[in-house]
């Protein structure tokens, strides 16, 4: 059971937009803070919901929360909101549980869970495997770590946009499969740009080359649902081909800390950052299909 009814959505990105509008769609009273405003109000105007508000300041999102969620592009961003002005967390409620949804990595997760700790405050390290069409779709998988008890408060709210909260162990842990995880997503995806690229400079198609992956042994849910996104140069861009290789720096730090060897993703970073320094950096990930057909 859980009596968490006013939830805090700090981060008001793609991700964290589409929870919001499932968060107040399930009846919660949702706070956002966005370090640009305009795009927190944007968002509100367009739920235009009574139970949908936007807060001036990070402490004033955080001051009647019942629980935060925290989906900012890296744990650089996260410490600093939540961590660089002591005051922010002064005067939250004995309950309040921080979240972070975002790729921060484990370091992060860690100090995270150290300095809040310290304050008495709860926290769960929950990053997550999905996109935009899986908020919508209550698919998203959630892969948390810290206080089991704590975790299966959170998973009730996290129900409104997600299939399943997977507890892994204590903070860091929750960091560590996510990276396990986009380690597998980001050589998928520079898998499928060379195969397609080896398949269109032999005379097929694009289109009918993909045809085939889809139907293939490598038809996972990320070939499916990219499909627009390697195919179409003006699909929307989901994940930026700059965050790829943020993800892939602390995959391969990971890997050192660790002592594992990480072969095939120090060969997928240097792809991408030859895509990234040929202009892709703001590209969607697939874009790096286009890179080799032109390069």
């Amino acid at each position: 059971m859980s009596n968490i009814k006013n939830v805090a959505i700090l981060g008001v990105g793609k991700m964290g937009a589409a929870m919001a509008k499932e968060l107040v769609a399930a009846g919660y009273n949702v706070t956002l803070w966005n370090r640009n405003q305009s795009t927190a109000d944007q968002l509100a105007t367009a739920i235009a919901s009574p139970l949908l508000s936007v807060a001036p300041t990070a402490k004033a999102a955080l001051s009647n929360s019942d629980l935060a969620i925290c989906t900012f592009t890296n744990g650089v961003v996260t410490q600093s909101v939540l961590l660089d002005d002591s005051s922010v967390l002064d005067g939250v409620k004995a309950n309040l549980i921080i979240v972070d949804m975002g790729t921060s990595g484990v370091e992060s997760a860690h100090a995270l869970a150290a300095a809040l700790s310290a304050k008495k405050i709860a926290f769960i390290d929950a990053p997550v495997s999905g996109s935009v069409a899986t908020i919508a779709a209550h698919q998203l998988l959630v892969m948390a770590s810290g206080n089991k008890s704590e975790i299966d408060q959170a998973s009730v709210v996290f129900s409104a946009f997600a299939k399943k909260t997977a507890f892994l162990g204590a903070a860091g842990a929750g960091q560590a499969m996510k990276l396990a995880v986009n380690l597998i997503v980001h050589t998928l995806s520079a898998a499928v740009s060379e195969g397609l690229a080896l398949a269109t400079a032999n005379g097929i198609e694009a289109s009918a080359a993909y045809d085939v992956l889809e139907e293939s042994v490598i038809a996972a849910p990320f070939v499916k649902y990219k499909r627009a996104a390697f195919l179409e140069p003006e699909a929307p861009v989901a994940m930026r081909i700059d965050t790829v290789l943020k993800d892939l720096g602390l995959i391969l730090d990971l890997g050192q800390a660790s002592q594992t060897p990480l072969t095939a993703a120090t060969g997928v970073r240097e792809l991408y950052a030859h895509a990234a320094s040929a202009g892709f950096d703001a590209a969607d990930m697939a874009a790096l299909f286009r890179y080799i057909r032109e390069s």
